[in-house]
């Protein structure tokens, strides 16, 4: 089967994928639990009746934001406190976005490869750390892209897909480098929303605060040329 043909069938596939999440959320209104108060009071009444069924309900609209929605991965962590506590909010946090950028991962490199390959290449910054040297780890490479605030998690989920790195690396390393992350949003936010151990949340989401600091600023300095810490400063005011 010609090369061109094969591309056409995997887009068509993916875009027919789309269009049947994108029937069913209107259907079942999956999305709106994100944004609907009501919604969200729901949700959080039936943790109390039936856990097991509203933390999938949780991971499910996790995923589907994280390949469908271009919303930032801070709001599934955010949502993930609000609902069910710092330590089941953290871990089930962990679980829906690794989830979700293995499932944008697959989508990247099976079924969007020649959409986000460009895409990729017009980011100076992205392409230089992705592409451009190749003795890189996969595990420094995803320290890199998961400690250092270089550019969103939505895009490097599907950039990922792209690259050479296998799938079982990028998904241990995901789940690895983003828990000091969704730690400090999901017990950080379950300080601001539990009346009970408030200042013990605190004190551990500022010490999560400082650790993500630490090793951003390691990673970024032990890891990045000073001509990718140059493309990233470019990069943060253009984004500002």
């Amino acid at each position: 089967m010609p090369e061109k043909i094969k591309k056409n069938i995997k887009l068509i596939a993916f875009v027919l994928i789309i269009v049947a999440i994108l029937i069913l959320n209107k259907i079942y209104g999956w999305s709106s639990y994100l944004s609907n108060s009501e919604n969200l009071k729901f949700l959080s009444d039936m943790i109390q009746d039936n856990f097991i069924l509203a933390a999938l309900i949780y991971v499910a609209i996790t995923i589907v934001a994280c390949v469908v929605l271009a919303l930032p991965g801070v709001t599934f962590a955010i949502l993930a406190g609000v609902l069910f506590g710092p330590w089941w909010g953290t871990l089930l946090c962990l679980i829906a976005t690794t989830l979700g950028a293995i499932m944008a991962f697959i989508v990247g490199r099976f079924f969007l490869k020649d959409s986000v390959k460009p895409m990729v290449e017009k980011n100076k910054l992205m392409k230089k750390i992705l592409f451009d040297d190749s003795s890189r780890s996969d595990i420094v490479l995803l320290a890199i892209t998961r400690l250092v605030p270089l550019f969103p998690y939505n895009i490097q989920n599907f950039a990922y897909g792209i690259t050479d790195i296998s799938l079982s690396h990028y998904s241990l390393y995901t789940f690895l480098f983003m828990i000091p992350g969704v730690g400090l949003y999901t017990i950080g936010t379950a300080g601001f929303t539990s009346g009970e151990n408030r200042w013990l949340y605190f004190g551990i989401a500022a010490g999560l605060l400082v650790m993500v600091l630490l090793l951003g600023a390691f990673v970024k300095k032990r890891y990045l040329s000073k001509e990718e810490i140059e493309l990233a400063e470019d990069e943060a005011k253009t984004q500002n």
